[in-house]
């Protein structure tokens, strides 16, 4: 079984920053792959980014690349988002998710589990 807790969230103004903080349970956090997922109010969770199991592969969302870089420690059980340059259209719950497989998906379903989600308001 594995635990996510995600941190970091909050108000920002639009052109600013954040970064996001996952912490997994487990001895096994280093083979899985890990993904970021974001939910608006009124719209279905939708695909962020991904990092393959060693953080060598990494994969973004076309709304978000160039902004965002998704990375993990390995050391620490800890993935991370960081978000530049954020938008009002940023503004959602995020939440991280791991996927057993290790390989890296895009789809909300190939992953097996999920933390409880940290809300992000980018203010125009």
């Amino acid at each position: 079984q594995v635990q996510l807790v995600e941190s970091g969230g909050g108000l920002v103004q639009a052109g600013g920053s954040l970064r996001l903080s996952c912490a997994a349970s487990g001895r096994t956090f280093s083979n899985y792959a890990m993904g970021w997922f974001r939910q608006a109010p009124g719209k279905e969770r939708e695909f962020v980014a991904a990092v393959n199991w060693s953080g060598g592969t990494t994969y973004y969302a076309d709304s978000v690349k160039g902004r965002f870089t998704i990375s993990r420690d390995n050391a620490k059980n800890t993935v991370y988002l960081q978000m530049n340059s954020l938008k009002p259209e940023d503004t959602a719950v995020y939440y991280c998710a791991a996927n057993v497989a290790g390989g890296i998906v895009v789809s909300a379903r190939r992953y097996d589990y999920w933390g409880q989600g940290t809300q992000v308001t980018v203010s125009s």
